[in-house]
């Protein structure tokens, strides 16, 4: 660290991590090695099936495929450098890395927060408007919706990027977690930056309170939609919405309980920042891919494909 007209100039930080317990520590590398070596593939695999078959060529899997590459792209941010620690005894970050994760942490997660957004509206048109979907939301909409997501996310990212690098820290130099975030940068900042604090509030906990609510709101539009429609083909998209109701409330629960409040500490941070992190992205995709049929016979196809293709 050095020191910089009255407050302290840091260079890198401490991560505490999840465990100081060196047992405890190889018993969490294997556990969520483990875990990354069956789910990660199956989110690999989601995007391989929806791109090779043409029967799922619908906007609904075009927006499913992208889930799961921002779940993939979401999961790489953290993850490694916690698999990394568990083998280190001092566990640091630079200044620069952690702003950097910062960043991709919070405009992938923006990004994927806008997406279920679109997927709600291409539910509302499919269920509400079903005469005009082809018309409203074709491949040219569907490519502008997503091109939207990832805008919007690296706006909110990069406000809270810029926000972050202008906080001045006063120290210790020590974050306790396993990755870098706005909780623990408002913990070593000086205490004369209230306003900076309230902004990055602003960015962050309303976008997802924001986004929460409205998802809940219209999918409880949907369902009592669904009530007054004939049951042709009425269960195939209550499962869907239900599937996207669970995957609302997965991403967006532990994100409004970091987040939700204005950086008061949260009981169990650690725990629930794993689960919003590490292990809920990668099983967003799983949650639809359960709850279809249609994918979970394509992708069986596709597996049993390359399982003759290896056998000859």
């Amino acid at each position: 660290e050095m020191e910089h007209e009255n407050y302290t100039v840091v260079t890198e930080f401490v991560l505490l991590g999840l465990s100081q317990n060196h047992e405890v520590q190889m018993i969490l590398f294997f556990f969520f090695l483990l875990f990354y070596m069956i789910i990660l593939p199956g989110n690999v695999l989601t995007i391989l099936t929806i791109c090779g078959d043409s029967q799922l060529g619908s906007p609904m899997y075009f927006f499913l495929a992208n889930l799961a590459f921002l779940d993939i792209c979401y999961c790489s941010v953290t993850p490694p450098k916690m698999l990394a620690d568990f083998f280190s005894h001092h566990k640091t970050i630079s200044y620069s890395a952690c702003m950097a994760q910062l960043f991709f942490l919070h405009s992938l997660g923006a990004a994927e927060a806008f997406l279920l957004m679109v997927m709600a509206y291409d539910r509302y048109v499919a269920i509400c408007k079903p005469l005009h979907y082809t018309r409203l939301v074709n491949r040219r909409v569907c490519w502008i919706l997503v091109g939207a997501t990832w805008g919007g996310g690296f706006i909110h990212g990069i406000i809270l990027f810029a926000l972050g690098i202008h906080l001045p820290l006063c120290g210790p130099n020590i974050l306790d977690n396993f990755f870098c975030d706005v909780h623990q940068l408002v913990k070593v900042a000086c205490a004369n930056t209230y306003i900076l604090e309230l902004l990055m509030f602003l960015n962050n906990g309303i976008v997802i309170i924001m986004c929460f609510t409205l998802l809940l709101i219209s999918y409880t539009v949907l369902l009592l939609k669904l009530r007054t429609q004939s049951s042709k083909g009425k269960s195939k998209v209550a499962s869907t919405c239900v599937a996207h109701i669970i995957v609302v409330f997965v991403m967006c629960g532990p994100a409004m309980y970091i987040y939700g409040l204005p950086f008061q500490a949260v009981p169990m941070e650690k725990v629930v920042a794993v689960f919003h992190t590490v292990i809920f992205p990668l099983t967003n995709p799983m949650i639809y891919t359960l709850c279809n049929k249609e994918i979970k016979g394509s992708m069986w196809k596709l597996v049993s494909k390359y399982i003759l293709w290896c056998g000859k």
